[in-house]
């Protein structure tokens, strides 16, 4: 089947894996800086250091906690498996940019081979899921014509 989809996949379980990572160390940087503040300071100024850091943390976890799911999405896919209907693991060209159907991650290569990693649920994918080679759909006053499925 396809190494090219298997590449898109791979660039986007790459950049999902990859954020996964950067998180848990800057939430590892928060605790540790936390324990160091809680050690130097006393009273009011420790308060407002432990809420600051609390609230830092809370926000990492659910990022790393967004990002996890990403990561389950990504494991229902297989990216050796193609279907005439565009569904979630579809690499799409239409005659206005190429999509792959996954999780929100940008641009994937280059020059007239990008693809775009888009989410099922954002607005183009919504058009996109249960469409076929030659549909044709409107999006942001641009007329798409579906070119290949793969």
């Amino acid at each position: 089947m396809s190494t090219h989809k298997q590449k898109l996949y791979a660039l986007c379980r790459d950049h999902v894996q990859r954020r996964i990572q950067d998180i848990s160390q800057a939430l590892q940087e928060v605790k540790e800086s936390a324990d160091e503040e809680t050690k130097s300071t006393a009273g009011d100024k420790y308060e407002t250091a432990r809420a600051m850091a609390q609230n830092e943390m809370e926000k990492l976890n659910a990022q790393l906690q967004e990002n996890r799911k990403l990561q389950q999405v990504l494991e229902q896919i297989d990216p050796l498996r193609s279907a005439p209907i565009i569904q979630l693991g579809s690499a799409v060209r239409t005659t206005q940019g190429n999509f792959y159907i996954a999780v929100s991650a940008g641009a994937l290569g280059q020059g007239k081979e990008a693809y775009f990693a888009i989410s099922p649920a954002s607005p183009i994918g919504t058009l996109l899921i249960g469409r076929k080679v030659g549909d044709e759909f409107q999006f942001n006053k641009k007329t798409y014509r579906i070119e290949a499925v793969e």
